[in-house]
């Protein structure tokens, strides 16, 4: 028997607080690997080291292939929470999902603008079995609650500095 179970709905629950309440904090290190470039060769790995895998550029930007890349990353973690968000509305509304899935596509792009670079995403949930209606305001629900929505939709608070000692 699992000890897996969801968050309950509660988690949904508003927060009243003045300040931002940090609740989790998910570490990584990504090192240069064979290539010495992180997305070429990279080598990921968690501070809890439940994450362990190499990045390689896929076929379609020049490399081998053969490993997962940043957009995966990122739409494996924007997939996961939509999915868990959208399954505690469900939950807190009475509906039952049967098989329900979302799949989330990042995009990697040259940028029109200043030339360089940008990510986009789209996301596509299935839920079968709930009228069109009904799955059309769970999604849309969803998409208020859910982190990553809120961060592809407005931004993110972000911090880059250089650490002058050298990496443990």
């Amino acid at each position: 028997m699992s000890d897996l179970k969801p968050p309950p709905p509660a988690v949904l629950d508003r927060y009243r607080g003045d300040e931002v309440r940090p609740l989790y904090t998910g570490r990584v290190r990504v090192t240069g690997g064979e290539t010495g470039h992180g997305r070429a060769s990279g080598v990921i790995l968690s501070d809890d080291g439940a994450l362990a895998l190499e990045l390689r550029l896929p076929l379609s930007l020049g490399g081998p292939g053969g490993g997962s890349n940043p957009e995966q990353l990122l739409a494996a973690g924007y997939a996961a929470c939509f999915h868990g968000a959208m399954n505690l509305l469900a939950s807190r509304a009475g509906l039952a999902l049967a098989d329900a899935c979302i799949e989330v596509a990042v995009t990697f792009s040259r940028d029109p603008i200043d030339g360089l670079y940008l990510l986009s995403a789209e996301v596509e949930a299935f839920l079968p079995g709930l009228e069109p209606a009904v799955a059309a305001e769970l999604v849309r629900n969803t998409e208020r609650v859910c982190p990553y929505a809120k961060m592809f939709r407005n931004g993110i608070t972000h911090v880059v500095c250089v650490v002058p000692a050298a990496a443990p």
